[in-house]
């Protein structure tokens, strides 16, 4: 073989590795999962409701539950606060999701920090709201939520296979109104 012709398939083989490992077109990434996020966009706004726990003794404990959600970064985040209070107006509960959306595994995850704990848990989007879990060693912690018609309705269940699911949390909120959080207020240039 020529050594020119051989310094040429060389030089090219060289290339082709190069540019299948460029890094993808962040315009693309960017509208991808906005696009993804839009499926998320009926929790926007301000949610107040009752919800439910149920104890390690059995008792039920009821808060007052709210949740205020809104998009981030141009539309490609959900960003998620939740805050439980009791009937004395004390906050005894206070939550923090981030729900994102992954293009290149096709699946949307929500980072979550709630009673000194976090960690990231997979979100399926359902046709009226969606689902997500927590392994927990054997058992597993489903969430599962139902959005309609300005009622947020969502249960939890402790999952261990072989028995039946246990109903530890319920809640019911109704959207009363829009939020500008949390884009609102950013810093300006000036």
């Amino acid at each position: 073989m020529n050594f020119v012709r051989w310094l040429g398939i060389a030089a090219l083989a060289c290339t082709l590795p190069a540019a299948a490992q460029q890094r993808p077109d962040p315009a693309a990434l960017l509208a991808a999962q906005r696009e993804a996020m839009a499926a998320f966009g009926f929790m926007d706004g301000v949610w107040r409701g009752t919800a439910t726990t149920v104890r390690p003794s059995g008792d039920k404990h009821a808060i007052t539950q709210t949740e205020r959600i809104g998009p981030l970064l141009d539309g490609t985040l959900k960003v998620i606060e939740g805050r439980g209070y009791e009937p004395d107006g004390r906050t005894s509960f206070n939550a923090l999701g981030i729900i994102s959306y992954n293009v290149a595994s096709k699946s949307y995850s929500m980072r979550s920090y709630a009673m000194g704990m976090s960690g990231d848990f997979p979100v399926v989007r359902t046709s009226d709201g969606f689902t997500w879990e927590i392994p927990a060693g054997p058992t597993t912690i489903r969430y599962t939520a139902v959005v309609k018609d300005g009622t947020w309705t969502e249960v939890g269940d402790r999952i261990v296979s072989g028995r039946d699911p246990v109903r530890f949390f319920e809640m019911k909120l109704t959207r009363v109104g829009d939020s500008e959080w949390p884009a609102a207020g950013a810093i300006s240039a000036h």
